[in-house]
Parts: structure tokens; sequence; C-alpha cells
């Protein structure tokens, strides 16, 4: 039985051992193979004319050398030389008629020659192109699927129609969704550039409605100069498609503008309205409350220059008490003694402003100040590459719905809130029932400088914070608070979002001041129609 065993074991090894051998012949007949392709590509790149090197540097990339990526970079670049004396390819550092060298091939220092004694691997504008395609030809292979999307999106701009196998070849191996999408692109763009009408037609079918600029440019390209009719009419419903495709988008980016501005508008007049429509005090110094939010944001990050997210955070509830502080102190000192004259509020207000804005430039110098952004608010979304939205505007645009849900959730469900619209129905039953004029007057007020302080907050991260900042948004705030009803948060929602919509559809025909002249013209119409705004509030604000 033993015997049996082993003349099994044995009958059994001789195969195995075989097919090992057979493997290993095949791999380094493979491996032989590579490294003469490499050795021939460095040959030509060191004395081949243009159009041998362009042929080179594809063939040192296909070689699949770990040196390769290197030494076509350094080409690129223009620091691939030859030693004049013995041809050694070296990476060289110019310093005046000195230069630092190092073998291409080794890696190995070798120190310092006269510049002279270089000849620098020249390349021109076709060979440039070539070198990047093959640099992208390389990146194919990383194991990183970021590095092989921006390795497939370089080569879309320099693909031959030799280059739809190798594409196809990838495709399958691919197990990233995005760079499979992206490769289906290539392959049908490579196939844009054969001469078989059968496989054009297809391609230019794969590439309906596809959004990639280097798309629209090859079928302009390829409706040009085709004389095939089924080819040209294939063409022209493709650019059709990908044109309507813009359109929707492009109208959909014009709406995210505006929704985002229209946010900055209702963090800007919310508190306004509060206040206008409560007590009817009509605050000119609500611009100068925002900026001394946006001005305790800038504080607080110079404390904490190593933790830019969290000196934001923190700024939102120090803004909310700096402003709303600010607001009662004006309310207790001045506006008090002015309830009923509402021109006098105006003008008193207005000087108040004046005096804040001074005293900025006082502490801080009149010159602007910038505030960082955090890493998490920085960069865009790529929807795809043609819509793309700002994180920051997406975050300003959620920050103000929450503010405007908690306040509004304030208003309706606490006993504050209760008595604000008690008192902005009717002040004198409100008093009759024990409630606290004078101090729902000052909390109301200070409420509403406070959010004005954490719109600050906000605004600091979309311009840069200086004493005149609120000025800029006072008037915006008072067309919101006057177009979507006096007092009514839901008429301030609407009427900032709406306008800010608005003004973006209309800047592109119209220009930026242009826009806001037209928008003023409509809502002055508007106000002569309809005097209470979209959403007019019940009581003494409504009269």
């Amino acid at each position: 039985m033993h015997i049996f065993l082993r003349v099994l074991h044995f009958k059994l090894f001789i195969p195995a051992l075989l097919l090992t051998l057979f493997f290993s012949q095949s791999a380094f007949c493979l491996q032989t193979e590579k490294e003469t392709q490499f050795t021939e590509g460095i040959g030509h790149l060191l004395h081949g004319n243009f159009k041998e090197k362009a042929l080179a540097t594809k063939q040192v990339a296909d070689s699949g050398d770990s040196r390769a990526k290197s030494i076509l970079q350094a080409m690129l670049e223009g620091k691939l030389y030859r030693v004049k004396k013995d041809d050694t390819l070296v990476y060289a550092e110019i310093k005046s008629a000195q230069a630092k060298i190092s073998s291409a091939l080794t890696g190995e220092q070798l120190g310092f020659v006269k510049k002279r004694k270089l000849k620098k691997i020249t390349i021109n504008n076709k060979l440039r192109s070539s070198l990047k395609a093959s640099l992208a030809r390389i990146d194919l292979a990383s194991p990183s699927s970021t590095t092989r999307l921006q390795a497939v999106n370089k080569l879309i701009k320099n693909l031959t129609p030799r280059d739809s196998l190798l594409l196809a070849e990838l495709l399958q191996k691919e197990t990233d969704n995005k760079v499979r999408k992206a490769l289906a692109t290539a392959t049908a763009i490579a196939k844009l550039k054969t001469d078989d009408t059968t496989q054009i037609l297809a391609a230019i079918s794969d590439l309906s409605g596809n959004l990639n600029p280097a798309v629209r440019n090859e079928l302009m390209t390829l409706l040009g100069k085709s004389k095939d009719d089924a080819v040209r009419a294939k063409a022209e419903s493709a650019l059709a498609s990908i044109a309507s495709s813009i359109s929707f988008y492009g109208f959909i980016e014009k709406l995210f503008f505006g929704l985002s501005l229209g946010s900055v508008l209702v963090l800007a007049a919310i508190g306004l309205a509060i206040t206008f429509g409560v007590i009817g005090v009509i605050n000119m110094a609500h611009g100068e409350l925002i900026m001394l939010g946006a001005y305790t944001t800038y504080v607080i990050q110079q404390l904490l220059p190593n933790s830019i997210g969290i000196a934001l955070i923190l700024s939102i509830p120090a803004a909310f008490i700096v402003s709303g502080v600010t607001g009662i102190i004006i309310e207790r000192s001045v506006i008090r003694f002015l309830y009923g004259r509402p021109l006098e509020t105006l003008l008193a207000t207005f000087g108040i402003s004046l005096i804040l804005q001074q005293t900025v430039r006082s502490i801080f110098s009149p010159l602007n100040r910038s505030v960082a952004t955090p890493s998490w608010m920085s960069g865009s979304i790529q929807i795809n590459p043609i819509l793309s939205l700002t994180t920051n505007r997406i975050t300003i645009l959620i920050f103000s719905m929450l503010v405007f849900a908690g306040l509004y959730l304030l208003l309706r469900k606490s006993s504050i809130g209760l008595q604000v619209r008690a008192v902005s129905q009717n002040r004198a039953m409100a008093r009759a029932m024990g409630v606290k004029a004078a101090r729902v007057d000052a909390l109301t007020f200070g409420l509403g400088s406070g959010i004005a302080g954490i719109a600050g907050v906000a605004l600091a991260q979309l311009t840069n914070v200086g004493p005149n900042l609120g000025q800029a948004y006072i008037i915006d705030s008072f067309m919101v608070v006057v177009f979507g009803g006096v007092g009514n948060l839901w008429g301030t929602l609407i009427g900032g979002l709406t306008l800010g919509v608005a003004n973006k559809f209309i800047e592109p025909w119209a220009g930026a001041v242009l826009a806001k002249i037209l928008i003023l013209v409509f809502i002055i119409l508007f106000i002569q129609k309809r005097p209470q705004g979209l959403f007019p509030q019940k009581g003494r604000a409504a009269e």
C-alpha cells in the first residue's frame, strides 16, 4: 500500500514540476521581453527624433518598469538629460553653469558636472501630449481608484483608435463604478476616431447625453469632418441631447445659487422681521448687529487658530449673545423712549449704526478681516461634469433653515413666544392679561438682534469681515420683510428665497446692478397692489 502511494505521489509530482517549469519559463520570457522593450525605448529617447521619441514614450510606459513614470515625468518637466560623453541618462537640476545629476536608471547620485557636458532630452507640443497620455496609461494600473479615474480623464484628451482595445480590456477588469463609467466614455470616444461606420454609430449612441466636455468636442469634430449622412444625423441628435442636459443642469445650478442667496437674505432679514413686526421699530442699526456677529466669529477664530471648525461652532452662540446683549442695551437706552414714533426710531438707530461702525474701526481698524473656512465647508460636491454645488453654500442653506425652524418653534411653542405674539396682536389686551410688555419688547429686540448676529457668522464664511459689512444687507433685509409681510416668519422665508432666486435668474442678462433695480421696482409695484405683503400679519403690526 505504501509503495502504491509513493508511486502515485511521484506520478503527480512530475506533471506539477513540468507545469511549474513551463510557467516560470513563460514568466521569465515575458519579463525579458518587457526589459527589452524598456531598454529599446530608452535608446530611442536618447538619440531618436521627435517621431521616434513619441513611439519610445509608449514603449517605456507599456513596459511596466517601475522607473518608467519618473523618467517620463522628468522628460515632461524638462529635467531629463543625457551625458554627452557616455550617454548616461540622468535627472539634472541646473544651477547656473553647474548641474546636480543623478542616474535615471539606478537612482545613484552622480554629483555635479558642468552644464555644457549635458544634452537635454527635448520635446515639442505633440510629444508633450504623447507624454501625458503615456503617464496616464501608467496610472491606469494604479491600485488607487482616484488615480485611475484621473488617468482616464487625462487620457481622454489624447485618444487614438488603437486605445479602444486597451480601454475595453481595462473596463472588463475595473470594479469601481466611477472609473468604469469614465472608461466606457473613453472607449466610445476612441471608437469615434476609427473608420468603421458601424463602430462610430454605436459609439455615438453610447455617448448620447454624456456631459463630459471631451464628448461634446469630439462629436462636433466628427460632425465637421464626416461625410456620412447617417453619422452626421446621429451626431446632431447626440449633440442636441447633450445641449438639453446642459440647459437643464444650468437651470438647477441657477436655482441652487438663488436659494443660497435667498437663505442669506432670510438669515439677515428674519431678526428684522421680529423687531419690526412686534414693536414697530425701523432698526437701521440691524446691519451693524450682523457686522458684530461677523467680528465675533473673527475674534474667536483668532483665539483658536488651530481649531477652525470648533471656533466656527462656538461663534454661533457667542455671536447671538454679543449682538443680542447689544440689542437689549440699545432698546433699554434709546428705543424705549421712542415707541410710537417710527421716523424718530429710524433716525436714532441710523445714528447708532454710525457709532457702531466707528467703534469697530477704532478697535479692528478700517481694513477688512478674513475668516477661514473649515475643511468640512470647503470644496464642492461634483454632481456631474456640468453641475457642481459649493459645500459652504449648501451648509449655509441648511443652517438658515435650522435657524428658521428653531425660531418658529420658539415663537409657537414657548411661553415667551406666546407673549410676543400677544403683544404684537394687541398690546393693551396683553397688558391687561398681566403680560409685561416692556420686558417682552426688550427680549424681542434682543432676540432679533441675536439672530442678526448669527447671520453675521454665516456671512463671514462668504465674504470678508469689515465695518461696512452690514450696509450691504440692510436694504435687502427691509425689502424681504416688506415683500413677505411685516412680522410674518413664513413671509420672510418665502420672500427671501423668492427674491434670491429671482435675482440669480435676472443677473445673467441684466447684470448685478440692474437686477437689483428691477427687483426693487417689482417690490414697489407689488406693494402698491398688496400693501401688507405676501402674508399680512394680524393685529397692531398690520395697522
